[in-house]
């Protein structure tokens, strides 16, 4: 069991104790004798925990750390043991006890913020672990190539080092995937099939290319057998671990008391609680989408009977409205990139966009930190995303920040016809908005900027991806593309999926619907390619709430703007605006709401 710090407040006959911060890992809180008599020495106390409460999780959580870009610990792999578990929950249980020794009505509006976070952090991981059990059915969660990968392609210390910590990681995957397996229990078929996918790309990394990386480096000749060693071994593991996943999936292939991927109401709603720390219920969300996707459809239909004559001259328009957007749309979809261009024509669009929020002034960005696009590491593929941003943490924000896109090639012909339709020449400017600048990647690196390393560490996720929403429309608010309607159409079915993202998980996860009912949808309602609603449908059967984030943040984010701009009216500087909200890092929106509203 690995030590870890303990928080240094303690609760006793209702005192609240200051301390120092502890940079050792002892086991046990440390005692202290000094009552904190007023407010000011209750806020440097809370700044105390905060900062200690890090360090402990950094400390108690070497693969978190190594996302954060913290590595003294990175050479120990955290075993998924029964008594690793335990830890957990010893380790959650005490440091959320500590924390509610601070009254928050004492602390200033920015420290109430991030007691809300580090509540809920801890609150969520309890969560996880005791009630919803992911670790027991989703055997796709045991990867250990992946933090393996980051400490191959993060250049924070000289590579020999570096290769030290990734031997280090080695020589315990095979005890790894010996505790995975006694973890696994009735799996969902469904998460069976994306870990021996994900699983399978494992290799990509463990690969005789890293062999000959680490013969080629300064290690010592021990060092370098060690290596070969620990790698054959790992190998071997993870090939055992797919044995046993693909007898698994024959064993519970077309049974009766399989799994179901859907996780029902009461699980939905307090996972929703958790992950989105909105001011919404799921349901309210979801009833919320509904409206939206009407008024939607409205102003799309209003473009579209304005458009018809420019493109269909010789045909009159149709009585349905589904029926008429949907064949302009398909019309427009035809023009797109070659196959062979889809990744260089991202590649081209990523400095004009640079450009254009730097001439209209949009934001702050950083020209030291360019963005790399790259072909998604297979580790990461089979999810059915095209497209996502590694983002370094705060601690190492130096690091490269990757745009990684999934080659169309990897899909077969037809379906990446049918991509190349979906991200068409409207759809693509949109996506690389979302994902790049000024979406993800520039986010991001504000967030890494936020003077507080709580908002900035246990990041909201619908923050993040209403972030990158909001960003699409206020891009094109502000000229991109030069108020185009095809474009401003085009948003519109962007949109439309965003809005679909929630409708879908609601009804896929808590409504039961069916994989031709949600196809059907997606392809008559949102407009949507075969491709994309067929992804999106094992997209949704294998998360769970994650796609309400984008319309909840982007909901929540566009009504703050627009709230503010009314009430600051000539004084509202969308700069000022933008910069400001992006400082509290990725904090939940309703958090940065009251912020901004102090």
């Amino acid at each position: 069991m690995m030590n870890y710090l303990r928080p240094t407040f303690l609760l006793l006959v209702s005192a609240l104790f200051l301390v120092a911060c502890q940079s050792d890992q002892s086991s046990q809180p440390s005692m202290v004798t000094e009552p904190a008599s007023s407010a000011t020495e209750t806020q440097v106390a809370f700044d105390n925990f905060s900062q200690e409460f890090i360090e402990a999780m950094l400390a108690h959580s070497p693969e978190w750390a190594i996302y954060q870009g913290r590595y003294e610990n990175a050479g120990t792999m955290t075993l998924p043991t029964p008594a690793q578990r335990a830890s957990n929950l010893d380790f959650l249980t005490t440091w959320l006890e500590a924390l509610q020794v601070f009254d928050p009505a004492d602390l200033t509006d920015a420290q109430q913020s991030d007691y809300a976070l580090l509540e809920n952090t801890l609150n969520a991981r309890l969560w996880y672990q005791q009630d919803f059990r992911s670790w027991q059915w989703n055997p796709a969660s045991y990867n250990p190539a992946r933090t393996i990968a980051v400490l191959l392609n993060t250049d924070f210390a000289p590579v020999e080092d570096r290769l030290r910590l990734v031997m280090s990681r080695l020589e315990s995957v095979p005890a790894y995937y010996e505790a995975a397996r006694q973890n696994i229990d009735r799996p969902t078929t469904e998460h069976l099939d994306l870990a021996i996918v994900q699983s399978n790309g494992a290799f990509s990394v463990l690969n005789d290319a890293l062999i000959e990386r680490a013969r080629a480096s300064e290690l010592s000749a021990t060092e370098k057998a060690e290596f070969e060693q620990y790698h054959t071994a790992a190998t071997a593991a993870i090939k055992g671990w797919i044995d046993y996943l693909a007898t698994l999936s024959e064993q519970w292939a077309g049974r009766d008391d399989v799994r179901s991927f859907r996780i029902g109401e009461a699980l939905y709603e307090k996972k929703f609680a958790y992950d989105i720390q909105s001011q919404f219920t799921a349901r309210a969300l979801y009833e919320r989408a509904l409206n939206e996707k009407e008024q939607l459809l409205i102003e799309m239909d209003e473009i579209t009977i304005d458009l018809w004559p420019k493109y269909f001259s010789d045909t009159s328009i149709p009585q349905d409205r589904f029926e008429r957007i949907g064949m302009l749309i398909d019309h427009l979809s035809d023009q797109h990139v070659a196959l062979e261009d889809f990744v260089p024509e991202i590649r081209r669009q990523i400095p004009l966009l640079a450009e254009f929020v730097r001439e209209n002034d949009l934001l702050f960005q950083d020209p030291e930190k360019p963005l790399v696009v790259r072909e998604t590491p297979l580790y990461m593929r089979g999810t059915g995303a095209i497209a996502s941003v590694s983002s370094p943490g705060p601690f190492n924000p130096g690091a490269e920040t990757y745009y990684n896109i999934t080659p169309l090639e990897h899909y077969g012909p037809e379906a990446a016809a049918s991509y190349l339709r979906e991200y068409n020449h409207w759809i693509l400017q949109i996506l690389n908005i979302h994902e790049a600048i000024p979406g993800h990647y520039t986010q991001l690196l504000h967030s890494n900027l936020s003077p507080s390393l709580v908002k900035s560490l246990f990041g909201n996720g619908a923050m993040i991806e209403g972030w990158a929403v909001y960003s699409e429309r206020m891009m094109l608010e502000e000229g991109w593309g030069d108020h185009e309607p095809e474009l401003w159409l085009m948003h519109g079915k962007w949109l439309l999926r965003v809005v679909h993202n929630a409708i879908l998980d609601y009804e896929v996860q808590v409504l039961g619907r069916g994989r031709d009912e949600i196809i059907a949808m997606l392809q008559n309602e949102a407009f949507q390619e075969t491709s994309e609603a067929t992804q999106k449908w094992r997209r949704a059967t294998l998360s769970q709430v994650q796609l309400t984030s984008y319309y909840t943040g982007y909901a929540e984010i566009y009504a703050l703007r627009e709230q503010m701009k009314a009430n600051l009216g000539d004084e509202f500087n969308l700069r000022d605006w933008h910069n400001e909200f992006l400082s509290y890092g990725s904090a939940p929106v309703p958090v940065i709401a009251r912020l901004m509203n102090r």
